[in-house]
């Protein structure tokens, strides 16, 4: 089995929170259009077989090349949004507002993130029907870290967080 088939096998964890209704495509249909973008199939794979909630712990972090102000070595990918308009949960659908509200780049799609740092689909390079990269934005830098080339990527390259050292700058270390 590929890497990306392992992944996408054990990449939810149990329960409910942040979860949408099923995925249809008529849901993916209506998402694009407000978003002004082509969803990656991958990311749509994911969202198929559970539309959004919490990640499973071993594919919960994402390695990186630099140091955040995460943490020296990774940043967290804990939950990914999901397609949806459920009320008090966020979703791919409230990019648009999100991205006004935090002063984010645009076109991008929100997958993952709290406000002060944001995990996205960046369109910037390949229009809005292209493969987007998957990047990391911190609001409160003004930084921003290429994490993947595209989706299928970045997921094939997740892994624990509890496999990096925590580091006095690392939240996850309180």
């Amino acid at each position: 089995m590929a890497r990306f088939d392992e992944v996408l096998a054990t990449f939810w964890a149990d329960g409910d929170y942040g979860v949408q209704p099923p995925l249809t495509d008529e849901t993916v249909r209506e998402a694009e259009h407000v978003l002004g973008v082509t969803l990656p199939s991958a990311l749509l794979g994911f969202l198929r077989v559970q539309n959004g909630g919490v990640v499973a712990a071993d594919h919960d972090a994402f390695p990186t090349s630099q140091p955040t102000s995460w943490s020296q070595d990774h940043v967290p990918f804990d939950a990914l949004m999901g397609i949806g308009g459920l009320e008090q949960m966020t979703s791919l659908l409230d990019t648009p507002y999100l991205v006004k509200e935090w002063g984010l780049p645009s076109p991008i799609v929100l997958l993952s993130g709290d406000g002060h740092c944001w995990i996205g689909l960046d369109y910037r390079g390949c229009g809005p029907d292209g493969d987007p990269s998957v990047t990391w934005f911190d609001v409160e830098l003004d930084t921003e870290l290429t994490l993947a080339s595209d989706f299928r990527t970045f997921v094939e390259k997740l892994t624990a967080a509890s496999g990096f050292d925590l580091d006095p700058g690392d939240p996850t270390s309180n």
